[in-house]
């Protein structure tokens, strides 16, 4: 997290001038005077190394700045969106891992059939495919042609469940179709390999039911791998949200990035790195711990 907040952190000081913002459209620039004022202002005329440590100290202390654009802090501004991001991120995991896991269960014990063939078929074009494409292609068919399901935004508080519902389909089917695919495939592969193991066999020669070999025996371990990769899972979608929120105008974090990318907000685009940082980093450690409960092989000292 150290280094990725050092090098966006160095590239948001070096693309354009962020006092441009400060500049009124279609007028005359801005005078000297005031453009060194600001400066100061900004802390902008110390060296980089300086402004760098002066912001992560202020960020370690919960201070993450103001925007530039509006002055609001960017703590705020990251309190505000949060929510959205969570809703998407959730529902998105929620479908990846009631769609995945059920799938490559299936195609595990169908291996070589035609529910195999379509299963591996979901997983493949759910990691081929990109975000955005799904999610214009979606928009096309349901939002334009069909007209069935709404093409961005979120609903609002006071709207009807049902209009709440429809605004999160496309949004999570897009993102969570990636998770599902590869939930289906961690599944296959436990599936098959569990199914392959001396003790299922030695449960078969000893007359258990094929039902008990398959949820007894080669489910409750085939599980180990989609547990203990499911929080990183849950981060990819928070940081991954980005192509998906902006393409549905979802008012989230994702796309609070692209606008500070788009008006060199460096004060924003920084804080909202350092926030997909530490949320990547606790879902990953998070991650580690479930593997060590989820495996009994595993412990900790």
């Amino acid at each position: 997290m150290f280094a990725a907040t050092i090098i966006v952190f160095c590239m948001s000081r070096l693309i354009g001038d962020p006092l441009l913002l400060y500049a009124q459209a279609g007028g005359y620039g801005m005078p000297p005077e005031q453009k060194e004022y600001l400066r100061q202002y900004l802390g902008l005329d110390k060296p980089l190394i300086i402004q760098y440590f002066v912001w992560i100290w202020n960020a370690l202390q919960g201070d993450l700045g103001k925007s530039l654009l509006d002055r609001t802090p960017v703590s705020t501004m990251l309190w505000e969106k949060l929510p959205a991001t969570a809703y998407l991120a959730g529902t998105a995991w929620l479908f990846a891992a009631l769609t995945g896991v059920p799938l490559g269960i299936v195609s595990s014990i169908k291996r070589g059939g035609i529910i195999d063939y379509l299963a591996r078929g979901f997983a493949l074009f759910g990691q081929a495919l990109p975000q955005f494409w799904i999610a214009i292609v979606a928009i096309l068919i349901f939002a334009v042609q069909l007209d069935w399901l709404p093409a961005f935004g979120m609903a609002e508080p006071d709207d009807p469940m049902s209009d709440k519902i429809k605004h999160f389909i496309l949004p999570t089917i897009t993102l969570g179709w990636g998770g599902s695919a590869t939930y289906t495939r961690l599944t296959r592969s436990a599936m098959l390999e569990i199914m392959d193991s001396e003790f299922v066999k030695l449960a078969r020669a000893k007359g258990v039911s094929a039902t008990q070999v398959i949820w007894k025996h080669a489910f409750r371990n085939a599980l180990i791998p989609p547990i203990t990769y499911s929080s990183l899972f849950l981060a990819a979608f928070i940081t991954g949200a980005t192509v998906v929120e902006l393409v549905f105008s979802w008012p989230g974090i994702g796309r609070l990035a692209i606008q500070a990318v788009v008006n060199n907000d460096f004060a924003l685009l920084t804080g909202t790195v350092l926030f997909f940082s530490a949320a990547y980093l606790f879902f990953a450690f998070l991650a580690d711990v479930m593997y060590g409960f989820a495996d009994p092989r595993i412990r900790y000292d």
